[in-house]
Order: structure tokens, then sequence, then C-alpha cells
């Protein structure tokens, strides 16, 4: 066989795309979930890849690819068999393995986004891999192996059933075996909206995806030798880019209607719709084509999302079943209707869009099968869940001993000596008893027992600060303490939605809190002065409180009462 460098680099550089997709299912997952369990959702995306990757070299790649029976290819531990009837023109076995190896990875980690936050460690590896071995493998052979929905015309150019509608099935058929997270829903089955912890992490993930998106479109044609492939890819990388655009606009306007602001959460769900959508089809609709599946893209996923929590009662923490499920059939679907050559729309008929639709509830059953039987035996042998005191505290530190994935930001703890101090340092200070008093020199002052002190505590809004802090030097307070909180007053903060889900919860608005301590300037001249500074006439202006003070101590000094308070 003649190799093309062309091709084969077209196809190196695809799987190079595909693999960083790990990356952005990663950052998705984590970034919609809980930080307690950020380690966890890394690791799994690691052991995806990693376990994925011997398990189909040693059994899937032949399973898929392996021979020309109806139903599955063959059996070739270590792929040894001659693959040349397969392989696209000019590309060497080897990469065409890791490009079909990439793509399996991504069908398994799919599931691990919905089921998130509650599922053993050890039970999530043995589900991953019997996914990459067997589950994925079999209906790959079917679609892109030469297997019976092949022989029909059955069209999925890079897998939205192929991949995407198997890991979305296998995700809806965990998570509903698994169970909700705890407090999920209430004793009446109402969902409750659980944060994620990180919509940075999230978007990061979402452009990561998108982009490695043209590589998983893209370089699926394996070829860039002719006119003609060149041309394709061209249109694939339209299609899918004004797929994921459109998608991610409707998204965004459908959420501002209906939840009355528009869902951050939701509308980078929607662009992954578009481009889980337009994958079966990129090759064969037009732009306008694209348009319209990225269109039906968002409906599908921000109705299927609602459909899942509110009424099947799934509790899916990134949208998965939605996105990857949902659209991936929806958009394997529309390939029989907007497709160029045989689409509905075209005057191609019935036809081939009945074909598509016996290939997306074939892939169904035989994934909802084989992951129920998984599930399962899982479930009722070593176990599919995490306890309940391992939920709470959070699978970083249960299942991988790790305190926390962010241990740089987490909270300094006072350790009983100074922070940042070695042990022993500072050894030589001079105790306390021994200060030599600072000499302070006779003023005008009214004696201390003679001024009351008081302190003053005001919870406002963030706005405000610069203007209340250069009202209050201006009257001469100099000392303040200065805090960010967060916290709600009567009305309960903003009614929030979250992926649809209303938060019940008291909505804790970010605030700030300053604090003084008045002796010679009148506590009555501080807070009209505060409300001046912090008055907007709308909710959320916050508060002022007004405390006794029993006594201050300069600790340099010794010094007490107002004269604690006064100069250095």
């Amino acid at each position: 066989m003649e190799f093309s460098a062309v091709n084969t680099i077209w196809v190196l550089l695809g799987a190079a795309l595909v693999f960083f997709m790990q990356a952005g299912f990663a950052m998705v997952e984590t970034g919609f979930t809980r930080a307690k369990n950020a380690g966890n959702i890394i690791m799994k995306n690691l052991m995806d890849f990693a376990i994925g990757t011997p398990l189909f070299w040693l059994t899937g790649f032949g399973i898929m690819f392996g021979g020309t029976g109806a139903y599955i290819g063959g059996f070739d531990p270590l792929v040894r068999g001659d693959y040349s009837g397969i392989l696209p023109a000019g590309v060497p076995l080897p990469a065409y393995l890791i490009f079909q190896t990439v793509f399996c990875a991504t069908a398994a980690t799919i599931v691990s986004g919905a089921m998130a936050e509650r599922t053993k460690f050890i039970s999530y590896c043995i589900y991953s891999a019997v996914i990459s071995a067997v589950v994925y493998p079999v209906s790959g052979h079917w679609i892109w192996g030469g297997g019976w929905l092949a022989r029909m015309g059955f069209h999925d150019f890079a897998g939205s059933t192929a991949v995407h509608m198997c890991g979305g099935v296998a995700a809806l058929i965990g998570a509903k075996v698994l169970g909700p997270r705890i407090g999920k829903y209430t004793e009446d089955g109402k969902p409750n909206a659980i944060l994620g912890h990180s919509l940075t992490l999230g978007a990061l993930g979402v452009f990561i995806l998108w982009f490695c998106w043209f590589g998983f479109n893209g370089c699926s044609t394996v070829a860039m030798d002719s006119d003609a492939a060149v041309y394709s890819a061209g249109n694939i990388f339209v299609t899918t880019n004004l797929a994921a655009a459109t998608a991610t606009v409707a998204t965004m306007i459908i959420t501002w209607l209906r939840y009355g602001k528009p869902d951050i959460s939701m509308t980078l769900n929607g662009s992954l719709a578009g481009l889980v959508a337009i994958t079966a089809g990129c090759d064969m609709v037009s732009p306008a084509g694209a348009f319209f599946i990225g269109l039906t893209a968002a409906f599908v996923v921000v109705f299927g999302i609602e459909f899942i929590d509110k009424v099947c009662r799934i509790d899916d923490p990134v949208g998965a079943i939605g996105v990857h499920g949902m659209c991936g059939a929806a958009g394997t679907l529309l390939t029989g209707v907007f497709a160029v050559d045989g689409g509905l729309v075209y005057g191609g008929g019935f036809s081939f869009l009945g074909i598509q639709f016996l290939g997306v509830v074939s892939v169904i059953l035989w994934v909802s099968v084989t992951m129920v039987i998984t599930f399962y035996v899982l479930k009722h042998t070593i176990g599919l869940r995490a306890s309940v005191e391992e939920e709470t505290k959070g699978l970083d530190v249960t299942e991988h001993n790790l305190a926390s994935s962010y241990a740089d930001f987490m909270p300094m703890v006072f350790t009983g000596k100074a922070q940042g101090q070695a042990e022993g340092a500072g050894a030589d200070r001079v105790p306390v008893e021994k200060v030599v008093p600072v000499e302070h020199y006779p003023s005008s002052e009214p004696a201390s027992a003679d001024v009351k002190l008081s302190k003053v505590v005001m919870v406002f809004n963030q706005a405000r600060f610069t203007a209340l802090k250069d009202a209050l030097t201006d009257l001469g307070v100099t000392g303040m303490t200065i805090t960010q909180v967060m916290g709600c007053g009567t009305q309960k903060g903003h009614v929030n939605y979250y992926r649809g889900i209303r938060v019940e919860e008291a909505a804790l608005l970010p605030k700030v809190k300053l604090e003084v301590v008045v002796s010679r300037i009148p506590v009555e001249d501080v807070i009209e002065t505060a409300r001046k500074a912090l008055y907007t006439g709308s909710i959320g202006d916050g508060k002022i409180f007004v405390y006794d003070v029993e006594n201050v101590v300069k600790v340099r000094t010794g010094e007490q009462g107002y004269d604690a308070l006064q100069g250095e």
C-alpha cells in the first residue's frame, strides 16, 4: 500500500484534536459540579482515556473493524490482522488505530458527567472499560465497520449516534440506576438547583470542545488529497461552526424568555448541543441546513434537560443526557431531513429518514440493554453508589484522600504560630510586660472616661464602597475594617434560575462589610454620612448596625479606651 503524507497528517491532526476534547469534557464537568468533587472528576476523565486505550487495542478495534459480519466485526487482540479493506486511502493502520481510539474515549467520557458526585470510583472504572471494550465497538461496527446499518445506507459521518448518543444513552441508564444526589429533590419530587462551583471552568471547557470539534468533524474526511476532499473539509468546518453558533444564540434567547435572564450554563450546553447535532450530517447538509439543525438543537437541549430533571426526575449535573443523548438522536434524524442528497426537504422522500430512525432506535436498544446489565451487576456486587458519608464529605477526600483540589485557595487556619512563620522564629521578641511605654504628649482632647465608644457595622452593595470610604475619610474616620461577604436581607435576594430550575434557597449576594469604632466623632454623624453615601433607593442598599463598645486596647502601647483610638 502506498501511503499519502497529506492524508496521514490530516488523520493524525484529527486524532490529536479529538484527544484534547478530553480536557474540554473535564473542564465542563468539573465546572458544573461542586468543588469537593473536582479532583474526582478530573481523575475519571483521565482514566476514561487511559483505560479505554489498551482495551480498544485489545478487543475494541477488532470488534469494530476486524471482519465483515453484519452484527460484529471479529476478535483480533493486539490488532494484528489485515485491515487493508477498511483503511482510508493512503493512511497506515497505526494512524487509523489512534484516530478511532480517541473517538472511543469520547463516547466513554460522556457518561461521567451525568453520574458525577455520587459514583464509586472503582465502579466507574469498570463500566467505562465495558463501554470501550464492547458496547461502543459493536454499535460502531454497525455504523462504520460495514455492519448492517451501513449496508442499509445509514449515515452518521462523525458520530452523532455512534459516539454521542451511545454515551448519552449510557449516561441516562447510569444516572437512573444510580439515583439523584442527596438534596437534589424534595420529598414531593420537586427539583432543587445544585449549582456548579465554576462557570469559568465550564466555559473554558466549551471553548476547548468547540475548537476540537473542527478536528472531530473536519478530519473525519480522512483525506485531503483531492479537490473534492478539500472542498468537503471546508464545508464541514462551516456547517459545524454555524450549527454551534446558531444553537448558542437560540438557547440564550429561549432561556432569556423563559427565566427572565439569559442562563449561562444552559447557553454553554446550547453550544455543545449544536455541535453534537451537526456531527451526523455535517458533510451532507448545506449551511442553511446547518442553521436549522442548530436552531432545533437549542429547543431540544433546553426542554430536554428540563424534561429529564423535572419530569423524569433523573439527576444529570452537567446536562449530558440532553446534550449528547437527545441532540445526538435529533441530529441524526435531521440528517435525513436536510441532507442535500436524499433529504426530505430536497425531495428525497421518507426512505432515508426512515433508515436514520431505524439506526437511532437500534443503537438506543443495544446500549440500553448492555448498560442496564452492567450497572445492575455493579450495583449488586461491589456497589455503584458512594455512601452517604462519602457523598456528603465529597469524593475528593473519601475516594482519593485529597483534602481539596484548590489547596492554595483554602482559608488559612491559625495553628498556634504566626502564619508564614517558621517554628522558633521571633523567639527574641520582647515580652509584653517589658515593653517600654511610648511617650505621649498632653492634648486638649476630652478625658477617655468622658467619651462613649461605639462600633458601627455597615453591610452594603459593593458598588458603593468607594463612595462610602471617601465620605468617611472626609469626616475624619481613618480606621476601618473591610470584609467581602455574602448575604441577603428579608427580600431573600433576587429570584435565580440555574439550568431551568428555580433556586429556592435564599440567593446570597456579594456584599461589603465595613466596621469602624468611633469615639471623638459623633455616631450620628457617621450614620448620616454613611446613609448619604450608600443611598440609591433600591432594595439592597444595605444596613447599618450600632453597638456599644466596652473597651479598646492598643496592643503596641497598652493604652485603653479613648486613648487607644487616637493617633499612632
